[in-house]
């Protein structure tokens, strides 16, 4: 509580002293030579100062301190790094222009890496690749486009998740499968599974009290649109995005090992049909829950080393609300992706009848 009171009172003294200074822009710049590099003390702790020319995008030359004050993540820059600058006016220092870094410039890299991944996934899955990479571009557009719009403008998360996940996926399932029977059986696996995946998360958030107000950010959020915006909500639907992006692979793998022992074997009836493919489908669902447990882990890897220390006995530790939440998250997460294995073997073994006829050689 006292950490989101010094939050908001923060940002408040920041709302209200807008006539000191301009609205910083961004500009891009390079360092151009460093003129003074050198350790210095503040009480005890030694930092790395640098003072540095840096050449701006309009090829002006600046000077610009670093390392002015101790912190838990010193920078150190070096030559001809393409630095992203913030340039304030100070209106109370007769216009002054002060510059500062913000961060590295890292653009390029990630378009190096964003090459690759387009690369590899057009060589090795060719034209189902290609399609792949349309949905997905379909998917951010309506992410970008309506989700994050109509939830930043107070529209019931829940409802705008569910209405965008009945374009999202089967736009994106066609466009990644084809148009076929295995497809559309996987589509409709998928929306019975994330009906029930919006049950069970707010079923579980409400009864296990969660607020939705452990990050700054849901914090901050709340601050610049107080009334407009529900964070337990915002968290549901949270939940019920991360498992629809794993229920594509889950769902599709399922039905197209029915399909395949169909194919191997007519003769099977429903019940032989099922079993069969849920025997593949227990190891899937084994690998499943273990790849969650470490994907899970690595996100919040830095939350689960601040506990580490902690006097408090286990008990008590995921009580804690942040570390609730993310229970909560996995939990409800895998037992929907567990139920989706029946559920889509199920509908499977319906839609793809068993025949008499004898497999094509």
């Amino acid at each position: 509580m006292l950490k989101k009171i010094i939050f908001f009172f923060t940002f408040l003294i920041f709302l209200l002293t807008p006539s000191l200074v301009q609205a910083g822009e961004m500009i891009e710049g390079k360092i151009s030579r460093i003129l003074e590099e050198k350790i210095v003390d503040y009480d005890g702790v030694a930092v790395t100062y640098q003072k540095l020319e840096v050449q701006l995008d309009d090829s002006k030359k600046v000077i610009i301190e670093n390392g002015l004050f101790p912190s838990t993540n010193p920078i150190i820059y070096k030559v001809n790094e393409p630095v992203l600058i913030n340039q304030e006016t100070l209106f109370n220092y007769n216009d002054q222009v002060e510059y500062q870094i913000i961060d590295f410039l890292r653009q390029d890299k990630l378009l190096l890496l964003f090459i690759i991944f387009i690369a590899l996934t057009i060589f090795i899955a060719k034209i189902r690749g290609f399609t792949s990479l349309i949905s997905m571009a379909l998917t951010f557009l309506i992410i970008f486009k309506v989700i994050i719009p109509y939830i930043y403008n107070g529209y019931n998360p829940i409802l705008v998740i569910f209405l965008s996940s009945l374009i999202i996926i089967p736009v994106t399932f066609y466009l990644s499968h084809g148009f076929n029977k295995k497809t559309t059986v996987a589509l409709i696996s998928t929306l019975i599974t994330l009906l029930l995946t919006g049950f069970l998360s707010t079923f579980f958030v409400k009864i296990s009290r969660l607020s939705g107000f452990t990050s700054d950010e849901a914090g901050f959020l709340q601050s610049i649109r107080y009334g407009f915006l529900d964070m337990k909500n915002i968290l549901i639907a949270g939940i019920i995005i991360g498992v629809l992006g794993v229920l594509d692979d889950v769902t599709i793998s399922q039905v197209a090992i029915v399909e395949k022992l169909k194919i191997a074997n007519p003769k099977y009836t429903k019940i032989q049909l099922y079993k069969q493919a849920m025997s593949i489908g227990q190891d899937h669902i084994a690998s499943m829950i273990n790849t969650l447990i470490l994907v899970y882990t690595g996100a919040a890897m830095p939350l689960l080393l601040l506990f580490m220390n902690n006097p408090q006995p286990f008990s008590l530790i995921v009580n804690n609300e942040i570390i609730a939440e993310e229970i909560v998250r996995t939990l409800v997460g895998s037992i929907c992706l567990i139920l989706a294995v029946p559920l889509s073997t199920y509908l499977a073994t319906l839609f793809f009848k068993p025949s008499r006829q004898s497999p094509k050689p």
